[in-house]
């Protein structure tokens, strides 16, 4: 569709959705749609809950975050149960400065980009309708328009409370333009807009000897002064600072720790009483989320000033740490290059992978338990299974150190020495060792990297390496593997014959000879090894097998390949002993033949068709794998 049509359908829908009235008319709709009147901290509460929430492992996952933010479920649920919730149930928190706490690139701002972009969506939906007095220059909810007297009944009949106090222009205007008639003012629909400054409003601090406090609560139009005769009539303030423009929706407040005092204390009347203070006039109304972040260096110094202390109580730290899982890593580098110039380099399977646990690696803390390394922990946090440890070991892990995520490696560093890396080598493909030879050489450059904390971040890019080995030589194996589910089932079922024969003390029967033989122990032994399943302990191992396979049968279902993690491991990695000569042989000979060349090109078809990758990244994987089967 041509894109001037689509732009024509969406004003054609936005004028469909704009609605004007008496107020009397907009009384009618809230008996139909009483959410219409909802607070500012309850809109994005309701925008986030209705995107929809999944949970997993005990874990909520928001699906309005999902898409941009990877691997903070814990962070954002915190976030949204401790504080939009209960905010927008009229709980005490919502008297508060949301400050997010973090270090770079951890997705502060991207968080609340996120929320700003919602509102403005939202604000088209019936859900996340506003409604507001015409022509007010601050968006004013229409029922401060009843008077305080009648707030009582008016919440008995229609369930809702009203807060705050109609402002000094609409006052005026309520007399001199409509004789005192509230039902007559006019009501309309409005849209929440960064760039129009309808509902949501950014400060950022500049130089605090040219910055006036008028960039937040307005200012005389002296030019209007001569007109109204008075510095005091409403008519001749200019309601556009940042705190007029967010009323009914939001406020990002860039750098605020930054910002001179005076900018600070505004927030302490608009926080806890929902009004501030403009010109020469009554305190004016509010009803905003005020949402602000830092680093931890800035917060720690700002919590030590004593002359902040009034404003520690109004505010509510969020600390957003870097994600500590190596799976939702390589999504967040996905989601940069895809939003990037370089999106049409081929990158070889693994390659973020690798980088990704490079990353974790440089943000976990050592654990203090013996019997657990940094890999380990990765893995745990990442939600695989790790042969001794349980949930209940990953929850302690995390209670060790409470400050975890809060440094190392930023996403950011990352991205930038995989662009180094294509603008380097200047082909279509790059691969896991082209990035980790970048991140290398990216160390020395980096201005706050210390020469200890360098021969630390040497060693993971070593780790991570020794990983991507692994890696690279199951990949080119299975590749290798002609019909590799097929072998695969064959000889698993082959080992289950065996292990149910020796659990019951019976014979197998020769297929070929139909003699009665004892379970093949050579067989079974060959598989178990491959996981470190010792003599001692082969017995229970069996065993297990053996009940899993009764208790899929109960349910009726069926025992396959993929019903018991570690058996499947075993099975593999038994394939893989057996292939490792015929891989070794056919990768590193120079001057392969006929037969050798033939399997070669069969792997490499395969590893394009299969797994990803393209030709170049295929014929290197296998250079590098016989390379690394020849040391």
């Amino acid at each position: 569709m041509d894109i001037l049509k689509k732009i024509e359908m969406y004003r054609e829908e936005e004028e469909k959705l704009r609605w004007e009235g008496s107020f009397a008319d907009y009384l009618l709709m809230l008996r139909e749609k009483p959410w219409v009147a909802q607070s500012a901290h309850s809109r994005v509460y309701n925008m986030i809950k209705d995107a929809g929430i999944e949970e997993e492992k005990g874990t909520k996952r928001y699906n309005f975050f999902s898409h941009q933010l990877f691997g903070l479920e814990e962070s954002l649920e915190r976030l949204v149960e401790e504080y939009f919730h209960p905010a927008a149930k009229r709980l005490d928190v919502r008297k508060r400065i949301l400050l997010l706490m973090g270090p770079v690139s951890g997705g502060k701002s991207t968080l609340v980009t996120m929320l700003k972009r919602g509102l403005e969506s939202y604000s088209h939906n019936n859900r996340g309708s506003v409604f507001a007095i015409k022509g007010c220059p601050m968006h004013e909810d229409p029922l401060h328009l009843i008077p305080h007297h009648l707030r009582k009944d008016f919440q008995d009949e229609y369930g809702i409370r009203i807060e705050g106090n109609l402002s000094p222009l609409n006052m005026m205007r309520l007399e001199q333009e409509y004789g005192g008639r509230i039902e007559d003012v006019l009501v309309e629909r409005i849209f929440f807009s960064e760039d129009k400054r309808t509902g949501i409003g950014t400060f950022s601090p500049s130089d605090p000897k040219s910055q006036d406090i008028a960039d937040l609560t307005g200012s005389i139009d002296f030019s209007t002064i001569a007109e109204f005769g008075s510095e005091s009539d409403p008519r001749a303030y200019r309601f556009d600072g940042e705190l007029n423009k967010a009323n009914r929706g939001m406020m990002e407040f860039q750098e605020m720790l930054k910002c001179d005092e005076k900018f600070l204390w505004h927030l302490l009347s608009l926080t806890q009483e929902g009004n501030f203070k403009a010109g020469r006039f009554a305190l004016i109304s509010a009803d905003e989320l005020i949402v602000a972040h830092t680093n931890e260096t800035e917060y720690r110094s700002f919590i030590s000033n004593k002359k902040n202390e009034a404003l520690h109580s109004r505010i509510i730290v969020m600390p957003i740490p870097y994600n500590l899982k190596a799976s939702q890593e390589e999504r967040i580098y996905e989601k940069m290059i895809n939003e990037s110039d370089v999106s049409d380099v081929h990158i070889a399977p693994h390659t973020l992978k690798v980088a990704a646990m490079f990353t974790i690696l440089t943000r976990l803390k050592e654990p203090k338990k013996g019997d657990i390394d940094l890999l380990k922990k990765m893995r745990l946090y990442d939600g695989e299974n790790v042969e001794g440890f349980n949930s209940a070991d990953v929850d302690e892990l995390k209670k060790e150190y409470p400050d975890e995520g809060m440094s190392g490696i930023d996403p950011r560093y990352v991205i930038n020495r995989i662009s180094s890396t294509i603008i380097r080598k200047e082909v279509p493909s790059i691969n896991a060792l082209d990035v980790l030879r970048s991140l290398k050489d990216g160390l020395d450059q980096h201005p706050s990297i210390t020469t200890e904390l360098r021969e630390r971040y040497m060693n993971y890019i070593s780790l991570a390496r020794k990983e991507y080995d692994n890696i690279a030589k199951n990949e080119v194996q299975k590749a290798f593997v002609y019909s590799y589910e097929e072998s695969a089932k064959t000889l698993m079922d082959n080992y289950l014959d065996n292990v149910e024969a020796y659990c019951n003390k019976a014979k197998l029967r020769d297929p070929l000879t139909g003699e009665e033989i004892n379970p093949d122990e050579k067989l079974m032994r060959s598989i178990e090894e491959q996981i470190g399943i010792s003599e001692n302990a082969k017995k229970a191992f069996r065993e297990e097998v053996l009940i899993r396979i009764s208790a899929f049968a109960r349910k009726g279902k069926r025992f396959d390949y993929n019903s018991h993690d570690r058996l499947r491991e075993a099975i593999q990695k038994k394939l893989f002993a057996d292939l490792k000569d015929v891989v070794k042989i056919t990768t590193s000979s120079k001057t392969p033949d006929e037969q050798q060349l033939k399997k070669i090109n069969n792997v490499v078809a395969r590893l394009v068709d299969e797994h990803g990758y393209n030709s170049t990244s295929a014929n290197e994987l296998l250079r590098y794998v016989g390379s690394l089967l020849n040391r």
